[in-house]
């Protein structure tokens, strides 16, 4: 998510620094960080131009995909979020094995499926010719990828953003160390000069002329962090990222040794999002995160009591954010997502695939809830089975009209980009009413933590006093949010992870070549 980015500028969308400014202002509040906002805008689409130009990062525009709040001040229907072209693995050579796979969960059969266009393709499989020829040949050349190489070689969204990366700073020479922490910062004089790096054969010291940059990606499965800051996760174990396992706090951790601020009063610690958990045959969990379904004409959410408490369209963080304030105190944070026989076949519900593919396998492992009438479904459910049926019985009413009364479902621009342009006069509702009648639960977790270390518009590190920590830097979700605990837009933590990256690199060279002695 990159303001006035050029991508987006080619594809003739029209956008001004004094509009995304306001949009930030009204997203982050009281914790509008005017500097750093400042910083990103300025130098945003200069980065984004920089890789381009100078890295294998090549960017799609995405202009259709609005902001998550297009009607608030200084919101728009679109241009602001772009995403990274998809890849071909092969340009990886030997180094693809160092790659982290996407999630399993997140793909067909391993096939990485791109957002827009292509995902659509998929959804219309079964009434367009031409989305048969699109899937047949994705999944032909898929076939052919794991017969030759065991694996996609096509790669998407993140991974393609990784890939991209990792093939770059190989091409300018830099050394990727993988299996190798950071276990301290070396100090000298106030001055961090490096840090000791555990390596298979033993600890390293790597010292670091310019400066050492903490991009570890925030805290999301560090247990100890998320008990003190999450309140629906008081024990550590109430909540499910779909993060890495070992992505546990160390950037945070190390500034903190190192004297840094930590921004801890954010009104959210996290990008919350709703997921689901999926058994894996060898009995370990999965994590869905639930984007897409949720906007599409057909799907309510209710609580254990069978009532609605959301826009289901409305983007995931705010989708939890109004299930927390929802849920009773000391209740487990929970709810089901609500289908009927037509929906899950034509669009299929997070983890589950919509026709051809069976439900069986999810149903019997627990995954997928169903009931022959309303009442069957509650009860196998847990949900009240009353509630459950007014609330039905009320909602269908509002989709025959095509105007959700109790909470606006299809009422933005947001809303409708995810939900099906077939159905009208709206396309996030249609009634339920074909049985039998499925549920799948959702809980809480994260796309990334908001919470971090302070920085200023350099991204230097700033200590407990608001002074630069010298030769410390802090990017991605180490560094604080410049959104304030808020969700503007799809890929507000990207954009500004590549902005204040590039930034860092800047104040790293300006400072470089002030130290240089000046010729005679």
């Amino acid at each position: 998510w990159v303001p006035n980015n050029p991508v987006s500028l080619r594809d003739g969308v029209q956008d001004s620094v004094e509009a995304a400014r306001t949009y930030l202002r009204h997203e982050a509040g009281n914790h509008f960080n005017a500097e750093c906002v400042d910083a990103f805008l300025a130098k945003g689409p200069e980065a984004v131009a920089f890789f381009e130009q100078n890295t294998a990062l090549q960017f799609d525009a995405a202009s259709a995909f609005s902001d998550y709040h297009p009607a608030a001040p200084g919101g728009t229907s679109g241009g602001r979020s772009i995403v990274a072209r998809p890849y071909d693995a092969k340009e990886l050579g030997a180094e693809l094995k160092r790659l982290r796979p996407p999630m399993p969960e997140l793909t067909f059969a391993g096939l990485m499926i791109g957002s827009g266009p292509e995902l659509k393709h998929f959804f219309n499989v079964t009434r367009s010719i031409r989305s048969v020829a699109y899937v047949a040949g994705r999944l032909s050349a898929h076939a052919r990828d794991l017969a030759l190489n065991g694996r996609g070689m096509r790669l998407t969204n993140g991974n393609a953003l990784a890939g991209r990366l990792f093939r770059s700073a190989l091409d300018k020479g830099g050394k990727v160390w993988t299996e190798a922490p950071a276990k301290r910062l070396i100090l000298e004089g106030g001055r961090v000069v490096g840090a000791v790096v555990g390596r298979p054969d033993g600890d390293v010291e790597v010292r670091a002329r310019r400066g050492v940059v903490l991009a570890a990606g925030g805290f999301p499965q560090d247990k100890a962090r998320r008990r003190s800051l999450f309140p629906h996760d008081p024990e550590g174990d109430s909540h499910f990222s779909p993060a890495p396992a070992s992505n546990t706090g160390d950037g945070l951790r190390l500034a903190e040794e190192a004297g840094a601020g930590i921004e801890l009063g954010y009104p959210n610690a996290a990008a919350w999002v709703p997921v689901s958990r999926v058994p894996r045959k060898d009995g370990s969990w999965g994590v869905f995160p639930h984007f897409i379904d949720r906007a599409k004409p057909g799907l309510i959410a209710v609580l254990p009591d069978g009532r609605r408490f959301v826009n289901e369209a409305n983007s995931y963080h705010d989708f939890i954010q109004a299930l927390f304030a929802a849920s009773p105190a000391g209740q487990r944070i929970r709810a089901h997502l609500i289908v009927d026989h037509t929906f899950i076949r034509r669009f299929g519900i997070g983890f589950v695939k919509p026709f051809p593919m069976p439900l069986g396998p999810q149903m019997r492992s627990g995954y997928l809830k169903r009931g022959r009438t309303l009442a069957d479904l509650a009860q196998v459910a847990g949900i009240d089975p009353q509630g459950l049926e007014a609330t039905i019985a009320s909602y269908n009413a509002d989709a025959r009209t095509g105007d959700d009364k109790a909470y606006g479902k299809g009422s933005t621009a947001y809303n409708r980009f995810n939900g099906d342009p077939s159905f009208a006069p709206n396309p996030c509702l249609a009634e339920i009413a074909a049985g039998p009648f499925y549920a799948v639960e959702v809980v809480v977790g994260d796309l990334g933590t908001f919470a971090g270390i302070r920085a200023n518009g350099d991204a230097q590190v700033l200590d407990r006093e608001g002074s630069p920590v010298p030769g410390l830097y802090a990017v991605g979700n180490d560094m604080a949010s410049i959104m304030g605990g808020n969700y503007p837009g799809g890929g507000i933590t990207l954009g500004p992870a590549i902005t204040f990256a590039y930034i860092a690199a800047q104040h790293m060279a300006r400072e470089a070549a002030a130290e240089m002695p000046r010729a005679a």
